[in-house]
């Protein structure tokens, strides 16, 4: 009998030389199936960045408003077109207006006026917004979705410079 366990190629397991096939219990096969290997599964790790852009405080606002140019029209400010795309890492702060828009405040002084899609409301975004990371480290209009932690989950649809009407 250990002859034949040898030459089919498997582990000699107890039934083979005590015969207990037969009288074998649930129980007892519990042990002989614990001498085998497990099969191997397959496992995916998957790595997902969020980036969290909070509503810039009241104080930095004002400290921006402040380095801007000023004329004699109080907050005379006209929009210029824009690329579409701003780094990530430049959005210092936002800010939801009345007109359904979010202001984004850039380390570079700049203010940009963000329009989100259709049916989106700017107001869900009072504290702030979260985007997955992108390849490129950037946010795009009609390719990024901002989540707001009031769950909506909207894109941009356009994003536009506001410039000093004296500029």
């Amino acid at each position: 009998m250990l002859l034949t366990a040898i030459v089919v190629g498997r582990p000699l397991l107890a039934q083979d030389i005590l015969g207990l096939d037969a009288v074998a219990t649930p129980q007892l096969r519990v042990l002989d199936n614990a001498s085998r290997p497990e099969p191997w599964g397959q496992v995916r790790i998957e790595e997902r960045v969020i980036i969290r852009i909070s509503p810039s405080p009241p104080d930095a606002r004002q400290r921006l408003q402040a380095l801007q140019p000023r004329n004699s029209a109080a907050n005379a400010y006209r929009e210029v077109n824009h690329d579409g795309c701003v780094r990530v890492g430049n959005i210092v702060g936002v800010q939801p207006t009345t007109d359904n828009r979010l202001l984004l405040f850039m380390a570079n002084r700049n203010v940009l006026a963000a329009s989100l899609e259709r049916g989106c409301d700017a107001r869900a975004y009072y504290s702030g917004f979260y985007l997955d990371q992108s390849n490129d480290g950037r946010l795009c209009v009609d390719r990024d979705r901002l989540h707001s932690r009031a769950g909506s989950s909207c894109s941009l649809d356009t994003m536009r410079r506001l410039v000093p009407t004296d500029e």
